[in-house]
């Protein structure tokens, strides 16, 4: 059984996150520009340490989807194209970002260190993973 890795994708810079591997555990990875992604799950999806892929998908409050979905889905077309053996759950993330912010202050970061948007993107594709696993159980 294989690691999961989770995508908050964003129009600028992607988030992402990974569990331990027994599946259990959360754990915030890396924050890149989103241009460098898929190069870089290229790379890493090759180890075969990963054997799904959960992504976030941006909807409103109505449950509609956002706008962003037009940037998420030709990623997910790609994705599903070049690892189709490799799951790729789409999964709901709203309120991550602002989960993700009260995190930060709830842990004590200090102002400066939560106006880092990256910290944010990778704590928001931590809190998908951690919701997913949850739902999971």
């Amino acid at each position: 059984m294989g690691r999961i890795l989770a995508i908050d994708y964003g129009q600028k810079r992607t988030g992402l996150a990974v569990t331990d591997a027994l599946r259990i555990t959360a754990n915030p990875l890396l924050t890149m520009e989103t241009n460098q992604l898929q190069a870089w799950l290229t790379t890493e999806l090759t180890k075969g340490e990963i054997d799904t892929v959960v992504i976030g998908l941006p909807t409103q409050l109505n449950g509609q989807p956002s706008d962003s979905m037009r940037y998420i889905t030709p990623f997910m077309g790609w994705f599903r194209n070049r690892f189709p053996a490799i799951p790729l759950v789409p999964y709901d993330e709203r309120f991550t970002s602002t989960l993700a912010h009260q995190a930060m202050i709830t842990g004590g970061m200090k102002r400066k260190a939560r106006q880092d948007k990256s910290v944010v993107d990778k704590i928001a594709a931590c809190i998908i993973l951690e919701d997913y696993l949850n739902a999971k159980r």
